[in-house]
């Protein structure tokens, strides 16, 4: 995928606090921050079996952290939202012996990434066939934010009619399905067609892609 749960929280900084799905949570437990290190105290599941590692975004006592590694099955580093993936660890601060929960969107990542490798014509990782695949992209980087979009207008359109605040909800599913159209008249995926690392050609979702039968 080129989206993961550090990405919607990007866009949407509450939105491990205002849906959560009992089906998609890893792990919960009690733990504390001290600076950029979160120690388990007690948890239903370690981190290496519910496969938390980075990427992945945890709340502790509310507040929402994106996971830079994961260190042992009881410990992470995690860091408050950063500008970008390569800077450093930004410290929590201290948190003491506080409710910690590990959820994931992956699910609804993993329905747009599909919608967005059938818009550019690729091949899913381990699909048959003939013609690039999405390992040929050059430029996963730049189809993130496509990605996330998507994302967050599934997991918005699906609480809201699940119930709850409904209208709040509903709006911003609206919200984010607009804006992931326009990014996908935007975004232009770089493709590597003879294997040879460099892209030889560009291609956009705003355009079919036939295929000879």
């Amino acid at each position: 995928m080129f989206a993961n749960d550090r990405d919607l929280l990007s866009l949407e900084p509450g939105i491990f606090r205002d849906v959560l799905w009992l089906g998609q949570r890893l792990v919960r437990g009690v733990g504390s921050v001290s600076g950029t290190t979160l120690t388990m105290t007690t948890q239903d599941q370690g981190f290496d079996d519910a496969g938390v590692g980075a990427g992945n975004v945890v709340v502790v006592d509310g507040v929402a952290l994106e996971v830079v590694s994961r260190e042992s099955a009881s410990e992470l580093t995690v860091s408050r939202l950063r500008d970008s993936i390569v800077g450093a660890p930004v410290g929590a601060g201290s948190i003491s012996e506080k409710v910690v929960e590990v959820s994931t969107f992956g699910p609804q990542i993993s329905i747009v990434h599909a919608q967005v490798l059938r818009m550019l014509g690729l091949r899913a990782t381990g699909e048959g066939g003939d013609g690039a695949g999405e390992g040929d992209v050059t430029n996963p980087s730049q189809l993130a934010l496509v990605e996330a979009l998507g994302a967050v207008h599934l997991v918005y359109a699906g609480a809201a009619a699940a119930g709850g605040s409904a209208g709040d909800l509903a709006h911003k599913a609206a919200l984010y399905r607009e804006r992931f159209g326009g990014e996908r008249q935007r975004a232009a995926a770089m493709i590597d067609l003879d294997g040879d690392g460099e892209a030889d050609a560009t291609r956009r979702m705003n355009v079919i892609q036939f295929v000879r039968a």
